[in-house]
C-alpha cells in the first residue's frame, strides 16, 4: 500500500464535455497522466457545469479495517486541498480500479471494493459534499456503485472504450497531453531488482559501506566522498549521455549495461549526506536533467535488499527533476516511491507536499541556482587566495604553513568531547545504516 495520497490541481487545457460513467472512466487515464491500477482515485467538481479540479490518488489498502479511516482522511484532503487552492468542491467524482487477484472475477473484484465506495460516498456527504459517481474499473470494464438499473450497468460490467478512439483521447492529442502507461509499469522502473544481478550489486554496496562508512563519519572524510561521490556521478551522467540511443523498451536495461555495481555503490552511498545529495539537485535544467534522472532511476534500481531504504534518495532526486521539468505523473509516482521507502524523509516529504500543491518549482530551482553560484563565487576566492599564497620569485613565500592555533583547533574539532564514535567495525551493511541515520538525520532536521 501507499500510503502517501497524490493530488493534482485543476487544469486550465482546452473544455471538453463527459457524458455517463463510460466517458468518465475512458477520460480517467488523461486526467493522471497514467492508468492508476490498484489506487481509489477521487476528482474535485466545481460549478454547476461540474468543471475538474483537485484529483487525488492513494493505493487501496489491503486490510479492509482501514478502508473506513482511509476514506475519512481522503475526503478531508481532498476538500480541504480544493479550499486552498480554488474553492470547496461542487460534488466528487470516486475511481476504485483494481485487477481482479488469482482466482476471482472482474464482478467479484467489483463487489469486494463496494464497501469501500460506500465508506467513501458517506465520509464525503458527511461534509456536505456528494459524490456524483463512483466507478470500479478492473480487467478491462467498469461499473457504477451509483447507478442501481441493471439495463445501463449490468452484473457483467460495461467494457472500456478502446484506447484513442474516445473525445478525450483526441482532445488530449490535440493538447499534448501523454499517458505513460500503468502506474504498475511507471513504477517498475524505479523497483530495485530482483534478478540473479542483485546478489552482486549487495555485495558491492556491502564492500564500498565498508570503506566508505568510516571516511563519512570523519570531518574531513566526509567533503571527501561528497567531491569523489559527484565526480563519479558526473561520469556517469557523461557515460549515459554519450551512448548510443535505443528503443524506449530497452532504455533502462541499456543504461543498466552502462554502470557498473561498484559505480553505483558508491554514488548510492554517497548521497545519504544531505548535502551531497543537494549538489546533485542541481542537476535538474536542460540536456543535464535528461542525463540526471537516467542515473537516478538506474540508482533507484541499484538500492537492493536491506538497501532499500536507501532508495529514497535516488528517488527523491528522481521525482524532482520529473517535477522541474514538468512531467508531473512521473514526479508523484517517483516521491510516493521515496515517502515509501522511508516515510521520514523531509526532502521527499516538502516536494510531495510541493507537488501535490500545485507550486511553480521555478522557486527551488532559483534556489539551486543561487547556491551553485554562491560556491562557485566561493570557490573562484580559494583560487585567487591560493595563488596568491604561491612561492614569490625571489624564493620566499607569504605563508608556507597553517597557523599552529588552526591546526590545534582541527585536531580539537575531531576529538571534540561528546561526539559520537564512530561504530565498530562489524559488518558493511550496519555501517552504512549507522552512517546514514546519522548523516540524514542530522542534515535533515536543518532543512
Amino acid at each position: 500500500m501507499n500510503n502517501h495520497h497524490e493530488s493534482i490541481g485543476p487544469s486550465d487545457t482546452q473544455q471538453i464535455t463527459l457524458r455517463g460513467p463510460a466517458e468518465l472512466a475512458d477520460a480517467l487515464p488523461y486526467l493522471m497522466g497514467f492508468h492508476p491500477n490498484d489506487s481509489v482515485v477521487m476528482v474535485a467538481l466545481h460549478g454547476g457545469r461540474g468543471r475538474f479540479g483537485g484529483r487525488l490518488r492513494l493505493g487501496i489498502p489491503s486490510e479492509p479495517q482501514e478502508w473506513e479511516p482511509v476514506a475519512d482522511q481522503l475526503a478531508q484532503c481532498l476538500i480541504a486541498g480544493s479550499e486552498r487552492r480554488e474553492s470547496r468542491p461542487d460534488a466528487i467524482v470516486v475511481f476504485l480500479c483494481q485487477d481482479p487477484a488469482e482466482g476471482e472475477s472482474p464482478p467479484q473484484t467489483m463487489e469486494r471494493l463496494r464497501p469501500l465506495a460506500q465508506y467513501l460516498r458517506t465520509a464525503c456527504g458527511a461534509r456536505d459534499v456528494p459524490v456524483l459517481e463512483a466507478l470500479c474499473i478492473s480487467d478491462g470494464r467498469y461499473w457504477s456503485y451509483c447507478c442501481p438499473d441493471a439495463r445501463c450497468c449490468p452484473v457483467e460490467g460495461n467494457p472500456l472504450a478502446l484506447p484513442g478512439t474516445t473525445v478525450m483521447a483526441a482532445a488530449a492529442a490535440y493538447a499534448g497531453i501523454q499517458v505513460r502507461g500503468s502506474l504498475r509499469d511507471m513504477e517498475a522502473r524505479l523497483t530495485p531488482w530482483e534478478s540473479p544481478a542483485a546478489k552482486e550489486q549487495e555485495s558491492a554496496l556491502d564492500s564500498a559501506g565498508a570503506v566508505l562508512v568510516s571516511r563519512i563519519l570523519d570531518v574531513d572524510g566526509r567533503g571527501e566522498v561528497a567531491r569523489e561521490t559527484l565526480a563519479v556521478a558526473r561520469d556517469l551522467m557523461e557515460r549515459l549521455g554519450t551512448a548510443p540511443a535505443v528503443g524506449a523498451a530497452e532504455a533502462d536495461t541499456a543504461d543498466d549495461a552502462l554502470i557498473t555495481p561498484e559505480e553505483a555503490a558508491a554514488v548510492i552511498l554517497g548521497l545519504q549526506d544531505r548535502e551531497t545529495r543537494d549538489r546533485a539537485a542541481e542537476w535538474m535544467e536542460g540536456r543535464e536533467a535528461e542525463t540526471a534522472l537516467r542515473l537516478w532511476r538506474a540508482l533507484s534500481r541499484r538500492c537492493v535488499g536491506p538497501y532499500v531504504e536507501h532508495s529514497a534518495a535516488p528517488l527523491t532526486l528522481a521525482g524532482w527533476v520529473s517535477w522541474s521539468t514538468g512531467d508531473e505523473a512521473s514526479a508523484r509516482v517517483a516521491l510516493a516511491l521515496a515517502l515509501k521507502a522511508d516515510p521520514d524523509y523531509t526532502f521527499a516529504q516538502l516536494l510531495h507536499q510541493a507537488c501535490n500543491q500545485g507550486l511553480d518549482p521555478e522557486t527551488l530551482r532559483r534556489c539551486l541556482r543561487g547556491e551553485r553560484d554562491l560556491r562557485a563565487g566561493h570557490e573562484d576566492g580559494g583560487r585567487q587566495d591560493r595563488a596568491a599564497r604561491r612561492p614569490e620569485p625571489g624564493g620566499g613565500s607569504r605563508r608556507a604553513h597553517p597557523r599552529p592555533a588552526k591546526r590545534a583547533r582541527r585536531a580539537t574539532a575531531r576529538t571534540a568531547p561528546g561526539e559520537a564514535p564512530r561504530p565498530r567495525p562489524s559488518t558493511g551493511r550496519r555501517r552504512v545504516r549507522v552512517a546514514r541515520r546519522r548523516a540524514h538525520g542530522s542534515a535533515e532536521s536543518r532543512g
